[in-house]
This record gives C-alpha cells, sequence and structure tokens, in this order.
C-alpha cells in the first residue's frame, strides 16, 4: 500500500523520518511518499484530507479528529521545547493588546498558546509562515512575534530579545510538557496499520539515533538556518522520549491543552477517541 506522508523541513522532523525518505527501515506492505511542507500547509493539507499520515500541529488535532487519529510516535513534546514572543525592544506584555503581532499559522500550537495566554489578541493576531515572523519582527514589519523551530536558537543574533517564553508558562500552569505536534493518520487506515505505522517511525527515529552523522545531509537539505550547532541543538531538544513513545504523561498534555483551548472557544469539542487504539 501507497501512503502519502508529511513533515516538516524543520530538523527534528527530518531527523525523524530520514530513514524512512530514504528506505533505510521500511515494511514490507507499505511504501511511504513523502511531502514536505510547513507545519501550517500540513495542517490544511489534512484538513481537506489529502494526505494519509501526516506531522500536524497540536492545535489541529481537535480540528481533525473526526477523520484523523494521534500516533503514539513521532510527537514534538518535552519541557523547555516552548515558542517564544521576541520583539525589538522590550514593552510590558499589557500592551500587546495595542501592538501588532505575528504568529506562524493560525492552526499551529504557537498561536494557540498565545491566545490562551493572552486571549485578547483573538481575531487580531497577524498569520505568516513560520521562517517570516522572525524577519517581520527584526524589520519593524509588526512589533512582536512568536518564534518556533530554529528561531528559537538564532532570535537573539538578529537583535530581537524574548518577552515571554510560551512553553514556560505552559509548564507553571499545567506541570506537564508541551505538546506542540504529533502524526496522525487516516481513521480508515484499521488499527493494524496505525500500529506498524507507529512502529515504523519508532525504528525510524532509533535508526536515525544510531546513525546521526548519516542523517545530516538530509537536515541539512531541508534547513532554514544551517549552523551546524543550531542543527544539533534543535535535534537533541525536539527529537526525545516522547518522539519515540508519548505515553500517558504525553497524552494527559495533548489532552489538558485541547481541554484549554475548547474552554477559551479556540477548537472544537470531538467525539472520537483521540488517539490511535
Amino acid at each position: 500500500m501507497r501512503l502519502t506522508l508529511g513533515y516538516s523541513p524543520c530538523p527534528n522532523d527530518t531527523f525523524i523520518f530520514w530513514a524512512l525518505a530514504k528506505a533505510l527501515v521500511a515494511a514490507p506492505s507499505l511504501s511511504l511518499s513523502p511531502v514536505v511542507r510547513d507545519v501550517q500547509a500540513l495542517n490544511e493539507l489534512c484538513l481537506s484530507g489529502r494526505l494519509d499520515v501526516s506531522k500536524v500541529s497540536c492545535h489541529a488535532m481537535a480540528f481533525l479528529a473526526p477523520r484523523y487519529a494521534v500516533l503514539a510516535a513521532g510527537a514534538a513534546m518535552g519541557r523547555g521545547v516552548g515558542p517564544i514572543l521576541v520583539a525589538r525592544r522590550p514593552f510590558a506584555l499589557e500592551e500587546l493588546s495595542r501592538k501588532t503581532v505575528a504568529a506562524p499559522g493560525a492552526l499551529t500550537t504557537a498561536h494557540l498558546l498565545l491566545l490562551l495566554r493572552e486571549p485578547g489578541l483573538k481575531g487580531r493576531v497577524v498569520q505568516m509562515s513560520f521562517q517570516e515572523v522572525l524577519k517581520a519582527v527584526a524589520s519593524g514589519q509588526v512589533d512582536a512575534g512568536v518564534l518556533i523551530h530554529e528561531g528559537r536558537f538564532v532570535y537573539e543574533a538578529h537583535g530581537l530579545l524574548c518577552l515571554l517564553d510560551l512553553g514556560q508558562w505552559w509548564e507553571a500552569h499545567t506541570g506537564l510538557p508541551l505538546p506542540l505536534g504529533g502524526l496522525v493518520a487516516r481513521r480508515r487506515l484499521g488499527k493494524g496499520l496505525l500500529r506498524e505505522l507507529e512502529e515504523l517511525v519508532r525504528r525510524s527515529i532509533l535508526y536515525a539515533w544510531a546513525h546521526p552523522e548519516e542523517a545530516m545531509p538530509y537536515v541539512r537539505q531541508h534547513a532554514q538556518e544551517l549552523k551546524e550547532d543550531v542543527l544539533r541543538r534543535h535535534i537533541e531538544l525536539y527529537v526525545n522520549g516522547y518522539s519515540v513513545q508519548m505515553g500517558p504523561e504525553g497524552q494527559e498534555a495533548l489532552r489538558e491543552l485541547l481541554r484549554r483551548a475548547h474552554e477559551a472557544g479556540l477548537c472544537p469539542a470531538f467525539r472520537e477517541p483521540l488517539f490511535a487504539e
């Protein structure tokens, strides 16, 4: 069976899926065709039902639940991994309601966290691709912006400062790791195939951990930021134990995120089991 597999060009995703993309790990019954896109684009492709398996933002999972189940492998989740709100000059967070703020896509978890922290910004955030947010803040196009992926590691070099670490805010209020993104697959594929996909992704991660130097050319090929130390720090932070197995704590964190989002009117309720069973 041939399935489409969506993931972002960010170092953690290309590291996780490198062995699958290069057929270094495989399943006899499956053939996966990579689709590499910005995470917001992946969210939208899944909303239109155009991908079989894909990395998506955790925020998007509530909207996708009728058709897609969350897999236990492939997540971007952890502690100290949160999006950060940056600006060119310091100002009090109370002033945000009078500022222009950019986010990397309406269904990204970064945007959701910003609105959970600052509900007054609902409907007022400027959406753009994650690659453009840092440039927009540095150039003065917007007053502040939420950075994800490599931006977290390089914003100071662009003369920006961190006003708020949204991951720290989440952890302080919940005591849970922050769920950023995860892998989803069509429910109609069936339980057996969903389990096979989870195991295949785990094998891909373990293969990359065992052969990190071999994975790096593929990571560099897609990365926005090419500095070696940035790429390696990015992978070390975002490819972790939760990526191999979300586990009970990870599942609780995701449920709590979507519960808070629903209570805030930022995502729909859903009846379907969230996770592949």
